[in-house]
């Protein structure tokens, strides 16, 4: 039975509880509420798919009691379900595979009996306001390939068997606080999003070097953490990464130059936003993508598929997106974003100039870090690059006359910087407002309001002042060493010591010499 989109209210009728052989049923969608009635949990036992998302339901579930023995999916996200996670999901220990209960009103931890699902492939229980620590049982649920714990409090260090056996893991929005554990990365993790945390320590140098079994690291997002140190020379080994996310840290050292490995390929988007798995059954065929959500019946044969939209938070284009994945018509922006954020931080140096073979990066923020140096003309090379912010930074010279080719680039931002010349124009730069360039007193021409001759005066004069200020630092300079010269020799004569009676004798050899020579 599927009633989802349609306009339907009201409390949900007891009755629907006589339906013992029904296996699928599709509620989502609609405007239901009230508490789901107990004889529901006990009398639709045939029950393989149950989805009641984005409703108005209420209360605790699934009560103990419950007997759902045949249950494969159960999304109840997007309701107003409160209290624990209901102990009557031990129904379907043997059977359930996704279990989402996120964007409800849940409290509490985490059950220990959650290992006992031991067919689960999906936990989703973001966007409550579950607490406490990560149980240790979790870590024994080999099945478990997607784990989504975001949004909640949970607290305390990020253990490491969590990650094991896990592909996609959501931890982000959460108070756990500690290093990243070492082994929190192995080769099978593909999206790793620990945002906004209270991470501390250093990257560890997690990734393999394993050319025959390199890591499958696709997204990962450190952003808003309290991470120290340099950015580790491994990450360049993550070949098929597509957003990297490192902004809002402590890190400081050097931009790596190998970072021009990430080659940001185009055929992984297709594979991670198009997974396939799960079971058959007859009459009943049913298959899982994690992308698209369908209902086809075609005489006795019932077709269903569930997802769950991956939703990826990125900063482009000096504004924070969401990019998800996509449908069975359209693959989804997800699928097209590469992007490299290491803004927020306090790293030093040069810009590399071998980031502009990041050929297929569409969104650049290295802004707000201790950057100097000039803007690598290589960067010219970014044909797909829609936004580029290299803004408050310390970078000096011109605006290199090659970016005009960048016939994407929708977002330029190099403001707060000390770069000077002439604005190049042309394409792409003729859009680009006077915001773009503020903060740079030498830069002239469009769009600013400075010519370049009022350009060229300023730096004479800043010139000129630098030579006053070369010439008043050395007077002080000089001034004050012949005045330490002298406070030392009156205070040398203050005191009985054999260096005073040695200058004294000396003084008196001195005055006795000149009187020889001038009688």
């Amino acid at each position: 039975m599927n009633g989802s989109n349609n306009g339907l209210q009201g409390d949900f009728p007891s009755s629907m509880g006589e339906m013992k052989n029904i296996s699928f049923l599709d509620l989502s969608y609609n405007n239901f509420s009230g508490t789901l009635p107990r004889s529901f949990f006990t009398g639709c036992f045939s029950l393989k798919y149950l989805k009641l998302s984005h409703n108005r339901f209420s209360g605790h579930v699934p009560p103990r009691g419950t007997n759902f023995t045949s249950l494969d999916v159960l999304r109840m996200d997007n309701n107003f379900f409160t209290g624990e996670i209901g102990v009557g999901l031990l129904s379907s220990n043997a059977t359930l595979s996704i279990l989402d209960m996120s964007n409800n009103l849940l409290t509490g931890a985490i059950p220990s009996w959650i290992s006992n699902l031991s067919n689960l492939e999906f936990l989703l229980l973001s966007d409550n306001y579950l607490q406490g620590t990560v149980p240790p049982s979790l870590g024994n649920m080999s099945s478990v390939s997607f784990l989504d714990l975001s949004g909640n409090l949970f607290s305390g260090a990020i253990p490491s068997y969590v990650g094991h056996y896990v592909r996609y893991m959501f931890l982000q929005d959460n108070n756990f606080t500690g290093p990243i554990p070492n082994t929190l990365l192995e080769r099978r993790v593909r999206i790793l999003d620990l945002r906004n945390n209270n991470l501390s320590g250093s990257i560890p140098e997690f990734v393999s070097t394993d050319l025959e079994d390199p890591s499958q690291l696709s997204i990962l997002l450190l952003r808003g953490n309290s991470l120290i140190g340099p950015i580790p020379r491994q990450l360049c080994d993550l070949r098929i990464i597509r957003i990297l996310d490192l902004s809002h840290n402590k890190l400081n050292g050097f931009i790596p130059s190998c970072l021009y490995n990430l080659s940001f390929d185009l055929g992984v988007a297709e594979e991670d936003t198009n997974i396939y798995t799960g079971e058959d059954y007859n009459p009943t065929s049913f298959q899982l993508e994690y992308y698209k959500s369908t209902f086809v019946a075609e005489k006795l044969v019932v077709k269903y598929t569930t997802y769950h939209e991956i939703a990826i938070n990125f900063a482009t284009k000096q504004r924070y997106d969401s990019y998800t994945g996509g449908t069975e018509f359209n693959e989804g922006i997800l699928g097209y974003m590469y992007g490299m954020d290491l803004s927020s931080n306090e790293l030093s140096g040069v810009i590399p100039e071998e980031l502009g073979n990041l050929s297929r990066v569409r969104a650049l923020n290295v802004s707000h870090n201790f950057l100097s140096g000039s803007i690598p003309s290589s960067f010219s090379n970014l044909k797909d690059i829609e936004s580029l912010d290299l803004s408050y930074n310390k970078l000096q010279g011109s605006i290199p006359q090659q970016l005009t080719s960048l016939i994407s680039l929708a977002v330029f931002d190099v403001s707060y910087n000390n770069l000077s010349g002439i604005i190049p124009q042309g394409r792409q730069f003729n859009t680009f407002d006077k915001n773009s360039y503020i903060g740079n007193p030498l830069l002239c021409g469009l769009p600013t309001n400075i010519s370049c001759d009022q350009a060229a005066e300023r730096s004479e004069e800043e010139e000129d002042n630098e030579v006053v200020v070369d010439m008043l630092v050395f007077y002080y300079s000089t001034g004050s060493t012949y005045l330490t010269a002298l406070i030392c020799i009156l205070l040398l004569m203050c005191f009985d010591c054999p260096w005073r009676r040695s200058l004294l004798r000396l003084i008196d050899a001195f005055i006795a010499s000149a009187k020889t020579m001038f009688p």
